[in-house]
Protein backbone atom coordinates (compact mmCIF):
# COMPACT_ATOMS: atom_id res chain seq x y z
CA UNK A 1 0.00 0.00 0.00
CA UNK A 2 1.32 3.10 -0.91
CA UNK A 3 1.84 6.03 1.60
CA UNK A 4 -1.07 8.11 2.19
CA UNK A 5 -2.07 11.58 2.22
CA UNK A 6 -2.06 13.72 5.42
CA UNK A 7 -6.15 14.40 4.79
CA UNK A 8 -6.51 10.46 4.35
CA UNK A 9 -5.17 9.36 7.21
CA UNK A 10 -6.87 9.53 9.88
CA UNK A 11 -9.48 7.02 7.76
CA UNK A 12 -6.99 4.74 6.60
CA UNK A 13 -6.16 4.55 10.16
CA UNK A 14 -9.63 3.76 11.51
CA UNK A 15 -10.06 1.19 8.21
CA UNK A 16 -6.79 -0.73 9.41
CA UNK A 17 -8.02 -1.26 12.94
CA UNK A 18 -11.24 -2.52 11.49
CA UNK A 19 -9.42 -4.75 9.46
CA UNK A 20 -7.43 -5.86 12.46
CA UNK A 21 -10.27 -6.25 14.65
CA UNK A 22 -11.41 -9.15 11.94
CA UNK A 23 -8.44 -10.82 11.44
CA UNK A 24 -6.56 -11.38 14.86
CA UNK A 25 -5.08 -14.69 15.93
CA UNK A 26 -7.09 -16.92 18.52
CA UNK A 27 -6.13 -15.71 21.76
CA UNK A 28 -7.24 -18.96 23.63
CA UNK A 29 -4.31 -20.05 25.49
CA UNK A 30 -2.23 -16.60 25.12
CA UNK A 31 -1.25 -15.14 28.74
CA UNK A 32 -2.92 -12.00 29.70
CA UNK A 33 -0.04 -9.25 29.15
CA UNK A 34 0.05 -10.44 25.34
CA UNK A 35 -3.50 -10.69 25.07
CA UNK A 36 -4.35 -7.69 26.59
CA UNK A 37 -1.78 -5.25 26.26
CA UNK A 38 1.14 -5.77 24.24
CA UNK A 39 -1.62 -7.36 21.00
CA UNK A 40 -3.65 -4.05 21.24
CA UNK A 41 -0.77 -1.95 21.63
CA UNK A 42 0.52 -3.71 18.44
CA UNK A 43 -3.02 -3.00 16.77
CA UNK A 44 -2.36 0.93 17.48
CA UNK A 45 0.99 1.06 15.72
CA UNK A 46 -0.01 -1.12 12.84
CA UNK A 47 -2.79 1.40 12.01
CA UNK A 48 -0.97 4.08 11.76
CA UNK A 49 2.53 2.17 10.17
CA UNK A 50 -0.12 0.55 7.60
CA UNK A 51 -1.28 3.82 5.69
CA UNK A 52 2.86 4.96 5.15
CA UNK A 53 3.39 1.92 3.70
CA UNK A 54 5.65 0.55 6.49
CA UNK A 55 6.10 -3.51 5.73
CA UNK A 56 6.62 -6.08 8.02
CA UNK A 57 10.33 -6.85 7.33
CA UNK A 58 10.90 -3.63 8.87
CA UNK A 59 8.56 -3.85 11.92
CA UNK A 60 10.90 -6.69 12.51
CA UNK A 61 14.10 -4.87 12.15
CA UNK A 62 12.90 -2.09 14.58
CA UNK A 63 11.80 -4.33 16.61
CA UNK A 64 15.06 -6.34 16.76
CA UNK A 65 17.30 -2.62 17.31
CA UNK A 66 14.66 -2.25 20.37
CA UNK A 67 15.62 -5.21 22.03
CA UNK A 68 19.00 -5.65 21.01
CA UNK A 69 19.95 -2.27 22.80
CA UNK A 70 17.99 -3.17 25.71
CA UNK A 71 20.65 -6.37 25.94
CA UNK A 72 23.59 -4.63 25.32
CA UNK A 73 22.86 -1.94 27.94
CA UNK A 74 21.62 -5.03 30.25
CA UNK A 75 25.01 -6.54 29.63
CA UNK A 76 27.19 -3.43 29.45
CA UNK A 77 25.52 -1.37 32.21
CA UNK A 78 26.30 -1.48 35.98
CA UNK A 79 22.76 -1.92 37.41
CA UNK A 80 20.97 1.18 38.16
CA UNK A 81 17.99 3.52 38.60
CA UNK A 82 18.19 4.81 34.89
CA UNK A 83 19.06 1.36 33.69
CA UNK A 84 15.73 0.19 35.52
CA UNK A 85 13.91 2.29 32.83
CA UNK A 86 15.42 1.89 29.67
CA UNK A 87 15.74 -1.85 29.24
CA UNK A 88 12.03 -2.46 30.41
CA UNK A 89 11.07 -0.31 28.33
CA UNK A 90 12.96 -1.02 25.40
CA UNK A 91 11.77 -4.76 25.51
CA UNK A 92 8.92 -3.75 25.77
CA UNK A 93 8.74 -1.58 23.02
CA UNK A 94 10.06 -4.62 20.74
CA UNK A 95 7.94 -6.79 21.70
CA UNK A 96 4.99 -4.57 20.85
CA UNK A 97 6.88 -4.33 17.02
CA UNK A 98 7.37 -8.33 17.17
CA UNK A 99 3.23 -7.92 17.27
CA UNK A 100 3.07 -5.25 14.82
CA UNK A 101 5.05 -7.19 12.08
CA UNK A 102 2.66 -10.11 12.09
CA UNK A 103 -0.22 -7.81 12.03
CA UNK A 104 1.24 -6.30 9.09
CA UNK A 105 1.51 -9.36 7.16
CA UNK A 106 -2.25 -10.02 7.90
CA UNK A 107 -3.38 -6.52 6.50
CA UNK A 108 -1.19 -7.41 3.47
CA UNK A 109 -3.00 -10.51 2.68
CA UNK A 110 -0.21 -12.51 3.94
CA UNK A 111 3.86 -12.73 4.86
CA UNK A 112 6.45 -14.24 2.97
CA UNK A 113 8.69 -16.64 3.20
CA UNK A 114 11.86 -14.51 4.06
CA UNK A 115 10.14 -12.38 6.52
CA UNK A 116 8.47 -15.60 8.44
CA UNK A 117 12.61 -16.49 8.32
CA UNK A 118 14.10 -13.24 9.41
CA UNK A 119 11.05 -13.51 12.39
CA UNK A 120 11.44 -16.50 13.94
CA UNK A 121 15.78 -15.98 13.57
CA UNK A 122 15.31 -12.14 15.43
CA UNK A 123 12.96 -14.37 17.90
CA UNK A 124 15.86 -17.20 18.56
CA UNK A 125 18.13 -14.71 19.01
CA UNK A 126 16.40 -12.43 21.54
CA UNK A 127 15.97 -15.74 23.56
CA UNK A 128 19.29 -16.87 23.60
CA UNK A 129 20.67 -13.34 23.99
CA UNK A 130 18.72 -11.98 26.58
CA UNK A 131 19.37 -14.39 29.72
CA UNK A 132 22.91 -14.14 27.91
CA UNK A 133 23.00 -10.72 29.25
CA UNK A 134 21.79 -11.50 32.74
CA UNK A 135 24.68 -13.92 33.33
CA UNK A 136 26.70 -11.72 32.07
CA UNK A 137 25.60 -8.84 34.31
CA UNK A 138 25.44 -10.85 37.17
CA UNK A 139 29.24 -11.87 36.19
CA UNK A 140 30.42 -8.16 35.80
CA UNK A 141 28.53 -6.92 38.82
CA UNK A 142 27.96 -9.79 41.40
CA UNK A 143 24.37 -10.13 43.31
CA UNK A 144 25.93 -12.90 45.52
CA UNK A 145 28.63 -14.15 46.68
CA UNK A 146 28.18 -17.72 45.34
CA UNK A 147 29.51 -18.65 41.68
CA UNK A 148 26.82 -21.27 41.42
CA UNK A 149 23.66 -18.43 40.78
CA UNK A 150 25.31 -17.59 37.36
CA UNK A 151 23.87 -21.41 36.69
CA UNK A 152 19.97 -19.82 36.90
CA UNK A 153 20.34 -17.81 34.07
CA UNK A 154 21.75 -20.69 31.92
CA UNK A 155 19.44 -22.37 33.02
CA UNK A 156 16.62 -20.46 32.16
CA UNK A 157 17.93 -19.59 28.79
CA UNK A 158 17.94 -23.71 28.57
CA UNK A 159 14.27 -23.62 29.25
CA UNK A 160 13.27 -20.40 27.28
CA UNK A 161 14.89 -22.34 23.82
CA UNK A 162 13.81 -25.30 24.60
CA UNK A 163 10.55 -24.17 24.10
CA UNK A 164 10.68 -22.01 21.41
CA UNK A 165 12.01 -24.61 19.69
CA UNK A 166 9.36 -27.04 20.69
CA UNK A 167 6.10 -24.45 19.49
CA UNK A 168 8.24 -23.96 16.24
CA UNK A 169 8.68 -27.85 15.52
CA UNK A 170 5.48 -29.00 16.70
CA UNK A 171 3.15 -27.51 14.27
CA UNK A 172 5.19 -28.72 11.13
CA UNK A 173 4.75 -32.28 12.53
CA UNK A 174 0.77 -31.80 12.67
CA UNK A 175 1.04 -30.89 9.23
CA UNK A 176 3.29 -34.02 8.47
CA UNK A 177 0.84 -35.94 9.77
CA UNK A 178 -1.88 -34.27 8.30
CA UNK A 179 -0.36 -34.45 4.76
CA UNK A 180 0.06 -37.74 5.70
CA UNK A 181 -3.95 -37.99 6.14
CA UNK A 182 -3.83 -38.85 9.61
CA UNK A 183 -5.52 -36.70 12.12
CA UNK A 184 -6.42 -36.98 15.71
CA UNK A 185 -9.20 -35.18 17.82
CA UNK A 186 -8.38 -31.81 18.45
CA UNK A 187 -11.33 -30.98 20.49
CA UNK A 188 -11.17 -28.79 22.99
CA UNK A 189 -13.09 -27.72 26.09
CA UNK A 190 -13.77 -24.05 26.89
CA UNK A 191 -10.63 -22.12 28.77
CA UNK A 192 -11.11 -21.26 32.14
CA UNK A 193 -11.35 -16.91 32.33
CA UNK A 194 -8.44 -17.59 35.05
CA UNK A 195 -5.88 -19.13 32.80
CA UNK A 196 -4.21 -16.23 30.96
CA UNK A 197 -3.73 -14.88 34.17
CA UNK A 198 -2.15 -18.10 35.95
CA UNK A 199 0.29 -17.95 32.59
CA UNK A 200 1.75 -14.08 33.27
CA UNK A 201 4.57 -16.12 34.98
CA UNK A 202 5.87 -17.69 31.56
CA UNK A 203 4.29 -14.80 29.31
CA UNK A 204 7.71 -12.88 27.67
CA UNK A 205 5.99 -9.42 28.48
CA UNK A 206 6.37 -10.18 32.52
CA UNK A 207 10.08 -10.44 31.52
CA UNK A 208 10.28 -7.95 29.95
CA UNK A 209 8.75 -5.71 32.82
CA UNK A 210 10.77 -7.78 35.16
CA UNK A 211 13.74 -5.83 34.79
CA UNK A 212 12.04 -3.03 36.35
CA UNK A 213 14.01 -4.26 39.36
CA UNK A 214 17.16 -4.39 38.11
CA UNK A 215 18.25 -1.88 39.97
CA UNK A 216 17.07 -3.73 43.33
CA UNK A 217 19.45 -6.73 42.96
CA UNK A 218 17.82 -8.74 45.59
CA UNK A 219 14.68 -8.16 44.38
CA UNK A 220 15.43 -8.86 40.79
CA UNK A 221 16.79 -12.09 41.79
CA UNK A 222 14.03 -13.41 43.48
CA UNK A 223 11.67 -12.83 40.59
CA UNK A 224 13.92 -13.86 38.21
CA UNK A 225 14.07 -17.23 39.77
CA UNK A 226 10.44 -17.68 40.10
CA UNK A 227 9.82 -16.71 36.54
CA UNK A 228 12.88 -19.40 35.63
CA UNK A 229 10.87 -22.00 38.27
CA UNK A 230 7.39 -20.99 36.51
CA UNK A 231 9.15 -21.63 33.20
CA UNK A 232 10.54 -24.77 33.62
CA UNK A 233 7.74 -25.89 35.21
CA UNK A 234 4.97 -24.99 32.11
CA UNK A 235 7.89 -26.65 29.58
CA UNK A 236 7.34 -29.92 32.02
CA UNK A 237 4.21 -29.44 31.26
CA UNK A 238 4.06 -28.74 27.82
CA UNK A 239 6.40 -31.69 27.00
CA UNK A 240 3.97 -34.29 28.23
CA UNK A 241 1.57 -32.89 26.50
CA UNK A 242 3.39 -32.47 23.16
CA UNK A 243 4.47 -36.47 23.85
CA UNK A 244 0.66 -37.09 24.11
CA UNK A 245 -0.78 -35.85 21.31
CA UNK A 246 2.05 -37.30 18.74
CA UNK A 247 1.49 -40.72 20.74
CA UNK A 248 -1.86 -39.99 19.39
CA UNK A 249 -1.32 -38.79 15.81
CA UNK A 250 1.24 -42.13 15.93
CA UNK A 251 -1.58 -44.42 16.77
CA UNK A 252 -3.65 -43.26 14.10
CA UNK A 253 -1.52 -44.14 11.88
Amino acid sequence: MRPTGSAGFPAARREALEQLRAAQKPSRGTPAYSRHVNRPLGRQVTALMHPLGATPNQATVVSATLTGTAIVLLASCRPAPWLAVAVPLLLAAGYVMDSVDGQLSRLRGGGSLSGEWLDHMVDATKTVTLHSAVLVSWYRFPVSDSDALLLVPLAFQAAAVVTFFGMLLLPSLRAKSAAAGRAASTEVGPEHPLRRFLLLPIDYGTVCLSFVLVAWSTGFLVLYVVLFVAQAGALAAALLSWWRELQQLDAVA
